[in-house]
């Protein structure tokens, strides 16, 4: 079982909002996740990203690999605060 750390849409048609969620990499975009870690939100200007800091590193400590949108987003969230 392989974690990844990705992306899971909500929000309606053409309004998306997205969770920064782990999942088993077996499972579909929106279905199971293991936590929830963070939000991004690309309605707003600029687009907002809230992470969970210690929850990251200790996902990414365990082995849970990024997706390269979600590692792009990580390295705005810690360049904001």
């Amino acid at each position: 079982m392989g974690l990844v750390i990705r992306l899971r849409r909500h929000g309606s048609r053409k309004k998306p909002f997205f969770r920064i969620v782990v999942a088993d990499s077996r499972s579909p975009r929106d279905g199971r996740f293991v936590d929830q870690i963070g939000t991004y939100d690309p309605a707003l200007n600029p687009p907002g990203v809230t992470l969970k800091k210690e929850q990251a590193d200790l996902w990414l400590k365990s082995g849970a690999q990024p997706t390269a949108t979600v590692r792009k987003l990580m390295e705005i969230a810690a360049t904001a605060t």
